[in-house]
Order: C-alpha cells, then sequence, then structure tokens
C-alpha cells in the first residue's frame, strides 16, 4: 500500500512537471525564435539554419528553468494533495512524514541527475551544434540583405551600395567592394566595382550579381588599375556573414572545461591544446563559472526540495497556514535567486566560491536535522 500511495504521489508530481516544463519551455522558445530572425534578416543566413538554430537552442531553455518549475511543480503537488485531504490518506496508513520527506528528496535527486546529464552534455552538445549550422553557412538569403539607398556590410570582406531597384526585380547603380587587410596593414588589396545595372540570381544552385555596363577598379599596396566591361558575373558564394562563428563557453564539452580547469590551476602539468579556448586569465572565470553550472548547481534540487516539505509540519486548518505557505515560497524563491547570483562570483573571489558550495550543503543539513527534531516530538 506504501508503494502504491508513493508512486501515485510521484506520478502526478512527474506529470505535472513535464507538462509545465515543456509548456514554459515552448514559450521561452517562441520569444527567443523571434530574436533569432535576426540571422535571416541582418546576416543573411537562410530559413533552413533559421529553424535549425532554434530547434537546437530548446534544450538549453529546459536546462535553464528546470529549478523553477521542478520548485513549482512539487509546491504545487503538496498543496494540492493538502487541500483535498490526500495526505491524510498517507498519515492513517502507517505512513511517517520523515518517510514522506525521504520520498521527495529521493525524486529530487533523480532531476538532480537528469539536470546534469542535460546541462553537462546534452545542452552544450546542442548548442555546439547549432554552432556549427551558422560556421557553415554561406549566406544563402543575400536579397534579405540588400536595401535601396544603404551600405550595407553584414557580409564579411565585402561591401555592397545599390541606388535603387526596379519592378522587373534588377538594379540600378550598383557598387561592390571587396577588401583585405592583414593585421600590420602592410598587404592591403581592394576591389571596388561600379555597374549600371545588374541581375541578382539567387537560388541553390548559383549565387551571383550578373552586372552590366561598369568599371572595376583594382587597388593592390596602393598600385591602383582600371578596367570596363560589358558584362560580368560577380560570385557570391564564397562569402560568409559577420555572425559569431566560433564557440562560446557555453558551447564547449564539458571534458574540455575540466581539462582547462585542471591544466590552469596545476593540477595536471601536461599541455593544453585546443582551438577553440585559450585557458589563461581572460577565460579562466567562465570556464570555472560554466562548469560550476553544469555540474554543481544542480545540488541545490534537493534543498528546495526540503524547504518545499516544510510543508507537511502545518495542515490546513492552522490558523496560519496560509501566511505560511506564502512565507515558504518566497523562501524557495530566494534559494532559487540566490543559486543564480552566487553562481557569478565563483570565479571572482575566494570566498563566493566558498559560499556556492557550502551555503546549499550546510543549509540542507540544517533544515533536515530541524525537520527530524519536529517530527519526533510530535511522535
Amino acid at each position: 500500500m506504501k508503494k502504491l500511495l508513493f508512486r501515485n504521489f510521484l506520478k502526478d508530481t512527474l506529470k505535472f512537471f513535464i507538462v509545465m516544463c515543456l509548456a514554459i519551455s515552448l514559450i521561452v522558445w517562441v520569444i527567443q525564435a523571434v530574436g533569432f530572425l535576426d540571422y535571416v534578416i541582418d546576416d543573411g543566413h537562410g530559413l533552413y539554419v533559421y529553424f535549425t538554430y532554434s530547434i537546437l537552442n530548446f534544450p538549453k531553455m529546459v536546462h535553464r528553468i528546470i529549478p523553477f518549475i521542478f520548485f513549482i511543480s512539487l509546491f504545487y503537488q503538496i498543496t494540492q494533495y493538502e487541500y483535498k485531504n490526500e495526505l491524510l490518506i498517507f498519515w492513517t496508513n502507517g505512513i511517517r512524514k520523515i518517510e514522506f520527506i525521504n520520498v521527495i528528496v529521493f525524486y529530487s535527486l533523480s532531476i538532480f541527475i537528469i539536470q546534469i546529464i542535460l546541462g553537462g552534455y546534452i545542452s552544450p552538445l546542442s548548442q555546439n551544434e547549432a554552432r556549427s549550422k551558422i560556421r557553415s553557412s554561406n549566406v544563402d538569403f543575400f536579397p534579405s540583405l540588400i536595401k535601396e539607398g544603404k551600405f550595407i556590410d553584414t557580409v564579411s570582406n565585402l561591401t555592397i551600395f545599390i541606388e535603387s531597384q526596379k519592378k522587373d526585380g534588377s538594379y540600378n547603380n550598383i557598387f561592390l567592394k571587396e577588401g583585405y587587410k592583414d593585421g600590420l596593414m602592410q598587404n592591403i588589396q581592394s576591389q571596388t566595382i561600379y555597374a549600371k545595372k545588374g541581375i541578382l540570381i539567387n537560388n541553390d544552385n548559383k549565387r551571383y550579381f550578373k552586372l552590366y555596363d561598369g568599371k572595376i577598379i583594382n587597388n593592390k599596396n596602393g598600385k591602383i588599375k582600371n578596367a570596363k566591361f560589358e558584362s560580368i558575373n560577380f560570385n557570391l558564394e564564397k562569402y560568409k556573414s559577420k555572425s559569431t562563428t566560433y564557440p562560446k563557453i557555453q558551447e564547449l564539452p564539458s571534458i574540455t572545461l575540466f581539462k582547462c580547469l585542471i591544466f590552469y590551476f596545476k593540477i595536471n602539468t601536461q599541455s593544453f591544446k585546443n582551438e577553440t579556448i585559450k585557458c589563461d586569465e581572460s577565460s579562466i572565470d567562465n570556464a570555472l563559472q560554466e562548469f560550476f553550472k553544469r555540474f554543481y548547481k544542480p545540488i541545490y534540487l534537493p534543498l528546495i526540495a526540503l524547504i518545499s516539505s516544510l510543508l507537511l509540519i502545518k495542515s490546513k486548518e492552522s490558523r496560519n497556514y496560509r501566511f505560511y505557505k506564502n512565507f515558504l515560497f518566497i523562501i524557495v524563491f530566494f534559494v532559487i535567486v540566490i543559486s543564480e547570483i552566487s553562481l557569478r562570483y565563483v570565479s571572482s573571489n575566494t570566498i563566493g566560491l566558498w559560499f556556492f558550495i557550502l551555503f546549499p550543503v550546510i543549509l540542507f543539513f540544517l533544515i533536515y536535522v530541524y525537520l527530524i527534531a519536529i517530527l519526533n516530538k510530535r511522535i
């Protein structure tokens, strides 16, 4: 009977958790997806890249909201069981409140493991894959970039100016400038093309400007050469947008972050070589913060579960039950906020680091000891 009661409670709680998690994640995803439209409007990527990038960022959003949704689902379920007198069934069947609390903590540990898997492996992998779509994509949506009377420099090493566009889709007075210069400004090359008329060919097989009646000006280290043309094709397939293509810290594999940390803090004297991150003063703070976010921050979940379990101390018949319930809600909310804020100080100073590590552990044991003492007095 005990197993059946606990199974029903966990089933109801998990069902509510999954539904809420998917619903809130979808809302956040839609809002984020609107922001990702910049990749099409401003950076010239195609709709396939946009949709793929948006979908691959979904696990990151789920990972971020799990602590709050876990708290809401557990808090709501305990409250509903109390209002419906379903908790009385547990007590009348000989189930002690400390047993119930232990089951809730055990449930939180399962979410804790899921959160680590999601944050430590699935989310970075999907974000890196999303970034690779941007990295491997050339500018396949040029028509969205071109605007009359404006200089467009979204494309790397290329500036485009179109004076006007006709109804048939052709352009008047086109200026194209592509240029390159090295870091020492010793090797400067540029090519400026002017054409009275042009047509943009943009499909799956071809991407170029068909230019008519114009002039080419080549500048190589100050030496200028001019040439006129009646018709040329200016290839656009080699150009990529200026979208960020290098991996960010949150997109790196966890093993890379781990190797970086043990190398930086001289736990391992072997050299660290990785093209995606330089393990030095400029990146170590972000790497340390990201590592703790993935593998230690989920430890706040059992603490959230234990604070929510304090609802079991009082029944709905108590005079101040509503105030007590609201007070616990605020406490858990502040714990979630503290977990977010203290994470930012993990890499700043030693006090911030130890606070982030010890706060959830010490508070968990203090509350657990308090619960045992309170419940033993009532026996």
